[in-house]
C-alpha cells in the first residue's frame, strides 16, 4: 500500500453502510422483531378475552347443530334469554341480594372470629398451645358435613347458613394470619429489637405488616369457600337465594337456569377477587411484586 492511499476510517466505513436493510447479494432482508414485542403489540384485554368468546362460540355451535342437547346443557342463546327473564321480573335481583346479604354477615363474623384466633396464636406460644390443636381438628372434619347439626342447634332459618359461612371463612384466615405471623424473618424482629421497639411496636410495625400479605391471599380463599358454602346452605331448606333457584331448576332439569346461576356466582366471585386485589394495591404499596413479562 503507497503512502498517498487514505485509510477508511471508522466513520467512512459507517457512512457506506446503507440503512436498507440488504445482504451484499443485493436481496432485501425483513427486521427482526423478538416474539414478545408481537404479544405486547396486541391488545391484553383481547388476549384475556379470546379464550371465552372462542369457548362461547364453540358452545353455540354443538348447540345449533344437535351435538349438545338441549336437554344436557342449554345453548348460550337460551341461556341469555333466561337470564334476561329473570332479571326482567325481579327474580334475580331479589335472589342475588339475599345470596350477597348471607355472604356479607357470615364473611364479617368468619373473618373476625379467624382474624382473631390467628393473632393469638401467632403472636404467643401459649395462644398456639390452647388454639391451634383445636383449630387443627376442626379444620379436618369437613365443614359441609356440619350442616345437619347445625339444623338441629340452629333451626332451619339463615343462622345455620351464615354460621356455615362463617366457619368456612375462619379456617382460611385463621391459617393464613398465623403462617404469615410465624413467616416473618427473624432477623427483622432482631432489627426492632436493637432500635429499641417494645412488643407492642415489634407487633404494630414489623410483625403485622410481614402477615399482611399471608392475611390478603387467606382473604382470596375464604370469599371462595364463602360461595362454596353458601351454595350447600341455600340449597338445603332454603326459600330464596341464587341456590334456591338451581335447587328448584334442578326438580324441572332447567339447565338453563341453572347456568345463569351458576354464572351470576362466579361474577359475584370475580367482582370479590378484584375488592381484594384493590385492597392488595391500597395495604401492600411497599411490597413490590413481579408482575409477568
Amino acid at each position: 500500500m503507497s503512502a498517498g492511499t487514505a485509510l477508511p476510517t471508522p466513520h467512512s466505513e459507517r457512512s457506506d453502510i446503507s440503512p436498507i436493510s440488504t445482504d451484499r447479494q443485493g436481496v432485501d432482508l425483513e427486521p427482526v422483531v423478538s416474539v414478545a414485542t408481537r404479544r405486547r403489540s396486541v391488545p391484553r384485554w383481547l388476549r384475556r378475552t379470546s379464550g371465552p368468546v372462542l369457548l362461547l362460540a364453540l358452545w353455540e355451535v354443538f348447540s345449533a347443530t344437535g351435538v349438545l342437547g338441549s336437554g344436557i346443557l342449554a345453548s348460550p342463546a337460551t341461556i341469555a334469554r333466561t337470564a334476561w327473564d329473570l332479571t326482567s321480573d325481579g327474580t334475580l335481583p331479589s335472589a342475588m341480594a339475599v345470596s350477597l346479604r348471607r355472604v356479607a354477615i357470615g364473611l364479617v363474623f368468619g373473618a373476625v372470629i379467624g382474624t382473631a384466633l390467628g393473632l393469638l396464636s401467632g403472636l404467643s406460644r401459649l395462644g398456639e398451645d390452647l388454639i391451634d390443636a383445636t383449630v387443627q381438628m376442626l379444620r379436618a372434619v369437613p365443614f359441609v358435613g356440619m350442616i345437619p347439626l347445625f339444623i338441629i342447634w340452629l333451626g332451619i332459618g339463615e343462622t345455620p347458613k351464615i354460621t356455615l359461612i362463617a366457619l368456612g371463612v375462619a379456617f382460611h384466615l385463621y391459617l393464613n394470619v398465623y403462617a404469615g405471623i410465624r413467616g416473618v424473618d427473624e432477623q427483622l424482629i432482631e432489627a426492632g429489637t436493637s432500635l429499641g421497639l417494645s412488643r407492642w411496636g415489634l407487633i404494630r410495625h414489623v410483625l403485622l405488616p410481614g402477615a399482611l400479605p399471608g392475611a390478603m391471599t387467606g382473604l382470596r380463599y375464604a370469599l371462595a369457600t364463602a360461595w362454596l358454602a353458601l351454595v350447600f346452605g341455600e340449597t338445603v331448606n332454603a326459600d330464596n337465594g341464587i341456590g334456591f333457584l338451581m335447587d328448584q331448576a334442578r326438580e324441572f332439569f332447567r339447565t338453563d337456569v341453572i347456568v345463569v346461576c351458576l354464572v351470576v356466582y362466579a361474577f359475584l366471585g370475580l367482582i370479590a377477587d378484584l375488592i381484594v386485589r384493590l385492597l392488595e394495591r391500597l395495604l401492600l404499596q411497599w411490597r413490590p411484586t413481579f408482575t409477568g413479562k
